[in-house]
């Protein structure tokens, strides 16, 4: 993920958090994000637990579907 999609899904990162756990929690599964950082390998979605990898791509998918950010570098 390049810098400028980074900086702007960080911009607004708590409306982010608050999403997906909202969606996690739609689909009934006990884990949910605390917080959303990066660093120099791109995001870091830190969780209350382990996430399986459905999970991952739970919140893979939901970034890739945010207007700020250009898919062609995630």
């Amino acid at each position: 993920m390049g810098n400028d999609n980074i900086s702007r899904f960080l911009a607004s990162s708590g409306k982010h958090v608050a999403n997906l756990n909202r969606v996690l929690k739609s689909i009934k599964l006990d884990t949910f994000i605390d917080f959303i950082r990066s660093n120099h390998y791109g995001l870091v979605v830190t969780s209350n637990k382990v996430a399986l990898s459905s999970n991952l791509n739970i919140v893979e998918s939901y970034i890739k579907n945010v207007n700020l950010v250009n898919t062609n570098k995630v």
